[in-house]
């Protein structure tokens, strides 16, 4: 068999290699860049201008690699001890825990790089002329203690805790930093094996912590069938005044200031921009928070758009008092359909880390709102779905960027587009 290209130049390597690297730059998805012999090498905790050495685990691409910093040979002035102590990088690789990829960097080079991050997504997707904003933290906290919703996981040996990062391996923990104190408090009391599966934890608006077991196996009754599931608690979160009822398992924005604060940018965006007699939109709405802010800015004509349809009933109800019509529908079938009502006003969209997509941006310019607000959970799906509005004409006048998610490679940005 011939050798490869990749083997002819002398590059080959096998997963547990060691080697020393020079880091460069950071990606998306909280990786930092380094490069071997022309090859990129994406290295889990490091930051840029480390020089670290790594241990391979994955070389199977031909065109990078990717690798695990085991020991730092020159540090950042930015590398602070990680703040989950069983995600540190004295621990073996395989051992470490996910979910705080950036718990190793001091807290405001965190948004330092995020706010890098963009810039990339903006300038390689979206197009030239933009400039990504600086990534504003919700307080002056350190980043921890921050999480009303967690999911710990259980298995078949009975071991419970977070999986190891980039893994299924569950890893059992003595402390959870960033979940909110009550639900740490419930998971250390959870007493007896768990069945193998998940166990979620919310904390809503009461302060109260549910645990809520996810059994792989559902239980059976006697007779073989499943047991009867009863319908899910119903929680109450709160945005100023008002209330939002939904499932205890349904979606609600992770920090406790989160929605607050994206509501508070989504109103500043429209703030003077809606028409009450133009039908206005509020698609992947949820349980109708944007559809609510669009009603208190005026609009009396208001359309949300949600596929879960026990999200759309509660939206419903949080809604009925401002006559907001709430439809249950993926997005792109209901922008397909050619949604009837007066001229469209603004439209609001939150979709989901894969972003809008090109089929749903061409749908929401042929409706011709006066403006659209565009919140985002990914920089990346967002700079693509950025560089469909501009070829379409739309340009972003307004862009800022929240760490809702501390110590974590996620955060939020919300962009309003104008003609």
């Amino acid at each position: 068999m011939l050798p490869s290209i990749w083997e002819d130049r002398g590059m080959t390597s096998s997963a547990g290699e060691l080697l020393d690297l020079d880091i460069t730059g950071f990606a998306h998805g909280g990786t930092a860049i380094a490069r071997h012999e022309g090859r990129v090498v994406f290295v889990a905790d490091a930051i840029p201008g480390e020089r670290v050495r790594v241990r391979v685990a994955d070389a199977s691409k031909p065109s990078f690699w990717r690798a695990d910093a085991v020991e730092v040979l020159e540090a950042s002035p930015h590398r602070v001890p990680h703040i989950w102590p069983e995600a540190d990088i004295s621990r073996d690789p395989a051992d470490r825990v996910g979910g705080a990829d950036l718990g190793h960097i001091e807290l405001g080079h965190q948004r330092v790089l995020k706010r890098q991050v963009l810039q990339e997504a903006l300038d390689k997707f979206a197009g030239a002329g933009l400039n990504a904003p600086e990534v504003a933290g919700l307080d002056d906290s350190d980043g921890t203690g921050w999480r009303t919703r967690m999911t710990l996981h259980v298995d078949d040996a009975g071991r419970v805790g977070p999986y190891a990062a980039r893994s299924h391996r569950v890893i059992e923990v003595g402390s959870l930093p960033l979940a909110r104190p009550e639900l740490a408090e419930a998971a250390g009391a959870l007493v007896g094996t768990p069945s193998a599966g998940r166990i979620v934890f919310v904390e809503p608006a009461d302060g109260r912590a549910r645990v809520l077991p996810r059994p792989d196996r559902p239980t059976r009754s006697r007779r073989g069938a499943r047991a009867h599931r009863r319908e899910p608690e119903v929680i109450v979160e709160k945005v100023g005044s008002r209330e939002f009822r939904l499932d205890v398992d349904g979606f609600w924005q992770v920090h406790p200031l989160a929605a607050a604060t994206l509501d508070a940018e989504v109103r500043a965006a429209l703030e003077g921009r809606v028409d009450p007699d133009a039908t206005h939109f509020d698609l992947y709405g949820g349980v109708g928070l944007f559809a609510a802010a669009l009603a208190d800015l005026g609009a009396t004509d208001v359309v949300t758009v949600e596929s879960d349809a026990r999200a759309t009933a509660h939206a419903e109800q949080n809604l009925a008092p401002l006559d907001v019509h709430a439809v249950t529908a993926r997005v792109d079938r209901f922008l397909a359909s050619g949604p009837a009502g007066s001229r469209a006003g603004t439209i609001v969209l939150d979709p989901p880390r894969a972003g809008a997509g090109k089929a749903v941006v061409e749908a929401v310019h042929g409706l011709d709102p006066e403006a659209i607000v565009y919140v985002a959970c990914d920089p990346v799906a967002l700079a693509r779905d950025l560089g469909t509005f501009r070829a379409l004409g739309w340009e972003a006048d307004s862009l800022r960027a929240f760490d809702l998610f501390p110590h974590s490679h996620h955060f939020e940005t919300v962009v309003r587009l104008t003609r």
